[in-house]
Formats: structure tokens, C-alpha cells, sequence
């Protein structure tokens, strides 16, 4: 929300001397089109204290005696981009006239003077970066690609979950379609307590507003194969792909200075391919090498209409609704798991938001913002047999989905006031949240054999066994001894003498419907305080507490403290000295609950019998009761506390000189509290804890993390070139990746994270100016490898997972031979099952390869129609239409950008013609160049130390994609 507030100071001191020098300063203030700001806010300070006024009816405003000297003047109105003017001299009557920008270009037309300052302000943090029309303009078009390319520019300082999205000021939902977003922000003031998740890495999504006018636009994008290049793990020829993505946005007046509308409409539809590498057995039980590319079309619609509509001159209200519907055909195909297990996928949401914003005075403001959110998945499984897991080789069988469907109802109800005292903002407010989640699964009823890493004797031809001999199998060797062992003729009890048979069975029954509600609330006040004009104090208090569970103690103090060194109240400073510290706390999510009252041997029962003699046939449900097989029971630990981050920074922001500005930032992070799981009930020496084979799987919050991060963040803005981006240089460690590979001890957990300790990242974002009207915008992203496990592949402590490691043998490849023993080049001789008190390796050992991503987009824009009635005005409303988000005014939120951005012009200027047609090339991934997932950890699959996919998106994890580089072909018409 823009800033709307008249700060009175009374500045006439008694006994001025009779002989000082006064002048006079006046001016008029107008809007982009020239039309009368009445009720704007002018502010002057200088020599004595400050000063302030409002325009009259048509614009204009005086200040009639002030003493002579060098001032700043500030102009403030609802709806516009603050406007400064610093070091004026006022020597003599003064006339200065003021055209104000709107809010939506306000970091396209302004963003010059911000780029290359530094402010104390708590918002405009070095590593803070606001993206307007123009730079959004750069990022893709794709919803899905451009939630990766915002969450690679916040960074890794979010932790594990990624960077929170706020839409509007509202948790959760949907991204919004590209055309209906006016402005992100990310990273701004990260020790604000009007939230709740770390700020480093939060994303704020803002919509556009209506307008007085109308305008609108219309695109239409298309990619296929020949577009694209192949996946090099791909062995067959790139297959069929096809994008047809399309739509249009439009907004204008209902009546005009009253009411404005908007609408957004999406359609995406994508034949994708799902990309299958794994190893199954053909019909003569020989291994059988599977390179498939599998067609999975998606669908995607998005439907966003919205209502601007001034109440009364203090009382604004925004409406927005979006409709989301999502079809995955075939999903839960690719990786290792084959067509069989494909399922169908639909995801519809809905979600209605209501905002007013109420002046209620004329240094306080109060917003109130209301969030109904109703989301439907349900998946629809093609193959009801029962479904097959060989680790580390494939995946088949039928799809464990079956017919299952989640309804989510959310509301969202939150209230923040903002109030200006002399030097003070003071800001203060509540979020109230609760969901209500009602869960139909039949997940697994159709039930799943698996096969883990065993041992056994060697076998002769006649598949009789060698006497005295033993050899380690992998999953896939014992799931073909047992396919041959079972045409021979053998019982059960025999073939798992000879190292065959499957290693557990999995089977749900019982009801399947199960419904959980959750409640929380946050209360929160801040004060950003100046304590003098170059030294900025920002402190508050946020407290949270939710339902199902019982501690409430979640109490989360704020500081953050801003130097500006040299800087006074006529001087600017050239560096900024940042300092800050805070709790935060996760709220635990209801799907924790969901899971504990659905298995708790009652609701639903999840059977799990280790060492089934049955394979391939699913005993019933009745024969399983009846023999009181054992189950897998999930709980949550009594006293679960929310995970709690205490997070620090300090860092340094220097204004190399009017083109360049340089942040350096150092982030230390705890994590507290964190969220575990582990089977209480894995035996020990044999004995079970409990008195029953029941695999108890107990969510507990005893994990801990710790990182140290440095963000180094260059802004360069020099005529019509720009570069903004970051480096960072992280390390860090945790203990609650998965289940343990020993539940008795824990300790042996702590390693490298597998989020914070990518040791090196970067992105940059740039444009460049090309000849013939043609910029090229390119984005770049780069990280290094992540960690990933090692792992034996076998269940050797009756955990029912196979996280177990192996130990690293000082031994020659010459002596690696035999027993449990197992070598790998690039690694060393493993010992699959190592000695008691034999030290094994630890968690995140490895490391995978590193990742290199560059985008490009190739834009070219014609432009025709008469000058001055370009319609499209990146919003483009009046005073008083709303459409503010963030803090009230000098909160948080509120004014001007919060750091750096590009400037004016990036990525095309408006060209002030009414009708503008845009041809853009879209390149992902534009140098081809091969970036693939973290390989294989698993000592027992016949892919160990391979990298089976592409990395998705914009890191290192794996993804399914079957193309390289993938080039889009856009037309965009705007009027």
C-alpha cells in the first residue's frame, strides 16, 4: 500500500530574529497525464525541522516563509510512487512542479535512483531485488518455470522448504498467470515479525490494479520437438513434444474514479514425456535395459478476474478471484517406474480475496484482507494389480494412487495497522488461518511386493546351491533368483533358503476416509525507528500458536539495525552498515495429524509382513486381520514443538559510484526443533521394544541444522546496461534428511545438508540492446554439486528402510573381493555389512555434478496507432482505485522499490503508441548445455555412481524431461 498520511509538526519556534531570511516554495503536482493530485502530501525538510502541506483542489501547494538553505522534498500520494527531490536550494521563491508515476512503474521509471543509493531503510536491504513489468518481462511465461526461476533469484537463505510465496499479501494458492502480476519482491526487509518464514528467500507476488482506461493483450506460444534438443540420456530419437500455451488480459474501467476491472484467462497444454531408465527382466528372466520416452499430457487453465472499487474518499475494496484446473495425464511415470504405474492426476483451485484499505487518519492506515481457498486433487490409477518395487532397478506393476481424492477448504483472515508518531512507524496486526481437510485414499489397497538387497549362496546352473559358498545380491539378482527359483518348483520356505524371495509386503485396507481441521493465529507489532537520519533501529515481537499441538511457546523477538556511515540529514550516505537477528518458526501441517489418525491400526490398517513367502499373490484383507499380521503405524510425539530457525546476518552496502553498488552479507542460521521420523520400534539385539513386529514410525521435532552462508550481490546500471544477481558461498549441516540408518544413534546423522551445503551458487540477470530494435535478456544460474547418500541398498536392522551405510575400507581393489564386499571406482571397497563398532561412512558423503543454466529471450516489438494512446500502462489506475499491497506508510512494505532492479528501459521501453506486437525467442538452457541430478547412492542397484536424469529446473535434483534445450516461439499483441 502506498504511503497516505500528513505528518503535522508544528515548526514555527517563538523568538525568530526579525532580520532572518526568508523565501518561498510552491509547485504544482500532477499525475502521468497531467491531471490535478489533490490531497497529495509534500513534505520539506532542512536546516530547522520538518514541514508538510497538502495540494489543494487543483494540485497546487506553498510554503510561504521558510528559512533560506539546502532542503529535501518529498511527495507522497495514494496510489503514486513516492517522489524526492534531495540538495535543494532555496535561496529565493522557489517554484517546483511534481508529476507523479504510478505505483506499478514505479520501479521502472525510478528505479535509477534507487539502484545506485544505498538507504538505511529496513525494505531496501542490499540483497533485496523488486521486479516490475519490464523486468518480468525477461522470466518465462510458464507458471511452473517461472515459480523456479523466482525461487533460484531468492536464493538458499529460506532453508530446506524454498522461499514462501505471498500473493497479495495471502499465504498459499496458485502462482498467477505472468500478464495479471504488477510487481515482485524478494528478499525485502527479512527481520520484519509481520511474517512468519525467514525473509531471506520470501517472494512477494503483487497483481496489477484496474485502470481508468482500457487496455489489454493476447499471446500465443508454441514449442515442439524440432525446437528442442534430446536429453543425452535419451537413446532413442527425441520424441514427440508439443506446447500450445495461449492467452489474453484486459482491464478498464466499470465507472470511472470508482471502479475498475480486470481479467486474465490461461490455457496450457503440453504433450510432455516422461523419460524411463531402469533394468526389469524379460521373459526368459535376463536382465532387460529399458531407455523409454512415455507421452504425458498436461493440461493447464487459469481464469483471474478482479474488481478495483473506491468505497468513499478513506475506504477502498479489491476483489480477486482465480480458478486454477490442472490435468497430469500418466503420472508417476519415469525415473525407474514404468508405464504400468501410471495414474491420472486433477488439481482444481479456487480461491476468492477481498482487501480494504481504510485511512483512518492522517498518519494511520489499516488494511484488512479476507482469503477463502478451495483446492480438489484426486488421482485415478489405470492398473489395480498390485504393484512391484525391485530398489534400485525398477518399478511396476499397477499404480498404488487407485482412486483417491484430498478436498481442502482454507480460510485466511488478517488485519495490519500503520501508524506514523514523529520519527516512529509503529505496525501492528493479526493473521488467523484454519483449514479444513477431508482425505479419501486408497492408497496401496491393491498392495505392493518389494525387493531390497539380500545375500545367499551361489547357485550352479541347476539352480542348486554351492555349498560353502555366499555372495551379496542386489535387489534385482534376488528378484530373478525368485522368478527362477519359483519355475523350478520351489516352496517359499526354500527359494528364501537360496537368497530369493520378496522383502516385505505392504497392504491397506479399511476406511478410507479421514477428515482434520487446523487452526493458528500470528500477532505481531513493529517499530521501524529513526533514530537519527542516518541510523535506522527496526524491532518487534511476533508470537504464533496452532492447533494439534500442545506446545504454544512461540514467542519470535526481531532487531535489525541499519548505519549509514557518513550520512547526515542532508548528506547521503555512500555505505550502509546492516546488522540483524530473529526467531522463526514453521508451522507443522495438518497432513502430520492426517497421517497419525489415518494409521493408527484402527482408521485404516497398513499392514507390513517382512519376508513374505506369498509373492506374487495378495492375501486378502480378512487373512491379514485374521492372522494379526503385523502393521505400520504413524504417530506424532506428544510433546511435537513447532521447528524453530534463529537467523543473523550482518553485511556492508557500498555505492561504488553513480553506476555500481556492491552488498556483501554473511547469514548464520539454527535450526531447532526440526521435524524427524524413525521407527521407535526397530529391534534391538533382537528384541523388539514394544513386544510386536508393528513398525511404530514416530514424527518427532528433535533434528537440528546449522549454515553459514555469504551472499556477495552486485547491481551495475550504466546507460542502457544493467546486471543484478548474486553469488553465494554456503555451508551447512543437518540430521533430519529421512529416516536414520540407526534409530539408536542419531548422531550419526549430522551431515551435509543436501540444500544448504551446494557450496557455490550465482544468478544474474542482464540486457542488452541489439541492433534493429532487437534485446536479447539473458538469466543465468549456476551452482555446484549437491550432497547425496550412500547407501548398502539392504534392510540389516529391521528399520523396514534401506538407509543403512556401509563402511569405506582402506584395501586395494585386488583385496575387495568376496563376502560383503564391494568395490567402486571414484570410491574405494565397501563393506556392505560392516562389523558392530565398525565406523561406516557418513550421511551426504557424496557429491553430485555441478549445474549451468543459461536463459535467453530474444524480444523484437513493432509499434504502430497514434502517440499518447498506449492503453497497455503496467496498471496504469488513478488515486483511490486501490491495489496496494505490504506496509502502510514508511512500514515495511510501503514506497518505493526495496533495493535493486533494472533500470528505466530494461527489456524494451514503452513506446508510447497504442498498439505494440512482441516476436520472442525463448531458450531455455540455450548453450545445451548437459546439467544432470545427483547420481545413484545405492550400493545395491546396477546404476550406483550414475546420474539417471536431467536436473529439473533451476538445481541439481532430478527431473523426468527428455529435452535439453527447449526454445519457445511467442507472439504478444498489446493495445
Amino acid at each position: 500500500m502506498q504511503r497516505v498520511f500528513v505528518k503535522l509538526f508544528s515548526l514555527i519556534a517563538l523568538g525568530l530574529s526579525a532580520q532572518a531570511q526568508t523565501v518561498s516554495l510552491h509547485g504544482l503536482v500532477t499525475d502521468p497525464s497531467g491531471s490535478y493530485v489533490p490531497g497529495a502530501v509534500v513534505e520539506l525538510r532542512g536546516p530547522a525541522s520538518g514541514l508538510s502541506t497538502k495540494t489543494d483542489g487543483r494540485g497546487q501547494y506553498s510554503f510561504s516563509s521558510v528559512a533560506a538553505g539546502t532542503y529535501s522534498v518529498r511527495v507522497l500520494a495514494k496510489g503514486f510512487a513516492a517522489n524526492q527531490k534531495d540538495a535543494l536550494e532555496i535561496a529565493a521563491p522557489v517554484t517546483l512542479d511534481v508529476q507523479l508515476t504510478i505505483e506499478a512503474e514505479a520501479q521502472v521509471v525510478n528505479v535509477q535512483d534507487a539502484t545506485n543509493t544505498v538507504s538505511t531503510d529496513p525494505a531496501l536491504n542490499g540483497t533485496a531485488v523488486v521486479l516490475g513489468q519490464k523486468e518480468l518481462a525477461a522470466l518465462s511465461d510458464d507458471p511452473d518455470e517461472l515459480s523456479q526461476q523466482l525461487q533460484a533469484l531468492a536464493g538458499p537463505g529460506a532453508g530446506p522448504n524454498g522461499g514462501q510465496i505471498y500473493i497479495d499479501g495471502f499465504t498459499g494458492g496458485q502462482l498467477p498467470p505472468k500478464a495479471s502480476i504488477r510487481e515482485v519482491r524478494v528478499n525485502s526487509n527479512p527481520f520484519a515479525p509481520e511474517y512468519d518464514r525467514p525473509g531471506f528467500g520470501r517472494i512477494e507476488i503483487f497483481t496489477k490494479p484496474g485502470s481508468d482506461r482500457f487496455h489489454g493483450q493476447g499471446f500465443f506460444q508454441f514449442n515442439n520437438q524440432y525446437l528442442n534438443t534430446r536429453s543425452p540420456l535419451l537413446a532413442s530419437d527425441l520424441p514427440p513434444y508439443k506446447q500450445q500455451f495461449f492467452g489474453f488480459s484486459i482491464g478498464g474501467p466499470i465507472k470511472k474514479n470508482k471502479a475498475s476491472f480486470g481479467l486474465d484467462f490461461e490455457h496450457r497444454i503440453i504433450d510432455e514425456n516422461a523419460f524411463v531408465l531402469a533394468t526389469t527382466l524379460d521373459a526368459s528372466n535376463n536382465p532387460l535395459f529399458v531407455n523409454q520416452a512415455i507421452v504425458t499430457p498436461q493440461t493447464r487453465t487459469s481464469f483471474t478476474p478482479r474488481i478495483d472499487y473506491t468505497i468513499n474518499e478513506k475506504n477502498t475494496l479489491v476483489a480477486r478471484y482465480q480458478d486454477t484446473r490442472i490435468e497430469l495425464d500418466k503420472e508417476g511415470v519415469g525415473n525407474f517406474s514404468l508405464a504400468s504405474q501410471a495414474y491420472n492426476q486433477s488439481t482444481t483451485e479456487k480461491t476468492l480475496q477481498l482487501t480494504e484499505t481504510a485511512v483512518l487518519g492522517a498518519s494511520t492506515i489499516n488494511e484488512t484482507r479476507f482469503q477463502f481457498l478451495h483446492s480438489r486433487f484426486a488421482d485415478t490409477g489405470a492398473n489395480s494389480s498390485a504393484a512391484l518395487i525391485v530398489q534400485g532397478a525398477f518399478q511396476g506393476g499397477g499404480a498404488s494412487a487407485g482412486l483417491s481424492n484430498d478436498s481442502i477448504n482454507r480460510f485466511e483472515l488478517t488485519n495490519l495497522t500503520t501508524r506514523i508518531h514523529g520519527t516512529h512507524t509503529f505496525k501492528w496486526g493479526a493473521r488467523v488461518r484454519e483449514s479444513f481437510n477431508s482425505d479419501t485414499s486408497l492408497n496401496n489397497f491393491n498392495g505392493t511386493y518389494t525387493f531390497f538387497g539380500g545375500s545367499g549362496p551361489q547357485l550352479d546352473a541347476s539352480l542348486n546351491a554351492i555349498p560353502g559358498t555366499s555372495q551379496d545380491l542386489t535387489a534385482l539378482q534376488v528378484y530373478q533368483r525368485t522368478l527362477q527359483l519359483q519355475q523350478a518348483g520351489l516352496t517359499g520356505i526354500q527359494i528364501r533358503a537360496l537368497g530369493g524371495g520378496a522383502s516385505q509386503l505392504s497392504v491397506n485396507g479399511g476406511a478410507p476416509v479421514a477428515n482434520v481441521s487446523q487452526f493458528d493465529i500470528g500477532l505481531f507489532v513493529n517499530d521501524d525507528w529513526r533514530v537519527k537520519p542516518n541510523i535506522s533501529l527496526s524491532y518487534g515481537l511476533r508470537y504464533e500458536a496452532q492447533t494439534n499441538i500442545s506446545n504454544q511457546k512461540n514467542l519470535s523477538p526481531r532487531i535489525a539495525v541499519a548505519w549509514g556511515v557518513g550520512g547526515s540529514a542532508n548528506k547521503a550516505p555512500k555505505a550502509v552498515v546492516r546488522a540483524g537477528f530473529g526467531i522463526f518458526y514453521d508451522r507443522i501441517a495438518d497432513t502430520n495429524t492426517l497421517s497419525s489418525e489415518r494409521y493408527n491400526g484402527t482408521t485404516q490398517q497398513s499392514y507390513l509382513i517382512q519376508k513374505p513367502d506369498t509373492f506374487p499373490l495378495i492375501p486378502s484383507l480378512s487373512q491379514l486381520q485374521g492372522n494379526s499380521q503385523p502393521q505400520q503405524l504413524q504417530m506424532l510425539y506428544s510433546g511435537l514443538r513447532a521447528p524453530e530457525t534463529m537467523q543473523a546476518s550482518i553485511g556492508v552496502e557500498r555505492q561504488i559510484n553513480k553506476h555500481f553498488k556492491l552488498s556483501a552479507q554473511f547469514m548464520e542460521s539454527r535450526g531447532i526443533h526440526l521435524l524427524r521420523t524413525l521407527n521407535i520400534n526397530t529391534p534391538l539385539n533382537g528384541i523388539y521394544p514394544y513386544g510386536d513386529t508393528n513398525v511404530r514410525l514416530l514424527t518427532e521435532s528433535n533434528g537440528f541444522s546449522r549454515s553459514h552462508q555469504l551472499f556477495i550481490a552486485p547491481n551495475v546500471n550504466y546507460k542502457k546496461m544493467f546486471l543484478f544477481g548474486f553469488y553465494s558461498l554456503s555451508y551447512g549441516k543437518d540430521d533430519n534428511e529421512g529416516q536414520p540408518a540407526n534409530p539408536y544413534n542419531l548422531r550419526d546423522e549430522w551431515g551435509p545438508s543436501s540444500f544448504a551445503d551446494v557450496r557455490h551458487r550465482a544468478v544474474l540477470g542482464t540486457n542488452i540492446p541489439l541492433l534493429w530494435k532487437v534485446s536479447v535478456s539473458p538469466f543465468f544460474v549456476a551452482s555446484s554439486g549437491t550432497p547425496y547418500n550412500i547407501t548398502t541398498g539392504q534392510q540389516l536392522l529391521g528399520t523396514a528402510v534401506t538407509t543403512a551405510r556401509p563402511a569405506l575400507l582402506d584395501v586395494s581393489s585386488a583385496q575387495c573381493t568376496g563376502g560383503s564386499l564391494k568395490y567402486e571406482t571414484g570410491f574405494g571397497c565397501f563393506d556392505l555389512k560392516p562389523a558392530a563398532g565398525t565406523p561406516t561412512i557418513g550421511r551426504n558423503s557424496a557429491r553430485g555434478p555441478a549445474s549451468v543454466t543459461l536463459n535467453l529471450r530474444l524480444s523484437r516489438t513493432w509499434s504502430f496507432g497514434n502517440r499518447g494512446e498506449s492503453g497497455l500502462n503496467n496498471g496504469g489506475f488513478r488515486p483511490g482505485m486501490g491495489g496496494e499491497r505490504g506496509g502502510g506508510p514508511g512500514g515495511p512494505g510501503g514506497g518505493g522499490p526495496p533495493g535493486g532492479g533494472p533500470p528505466p528501459g530494461m527489456f524494451g521501453a514503452a513506446s508510447g503508441k497504442r498498439y505494440n506486437l512482441t516476436l520472442t525467442l525463448s531458450a531455455r538452457n540455450a548453450l545445451n548445455h548437459p546439467n544432470f541430478a545427483a547420481p545413484s547412492g545405492d550400493l545395491s542397484s546396477p546404476y550406483f555412481g550414475q546420474s539417471r536424469s536431467l536436473a529439473s529446473g533451476f538445481g541439481p535434483f532430478g527431473g523426468t524431461s527428455t529435452y535439453d534445450r527447449k526454445v519457445d516461439i511467442q507472439l504478444r499483441f498489446q493495445f
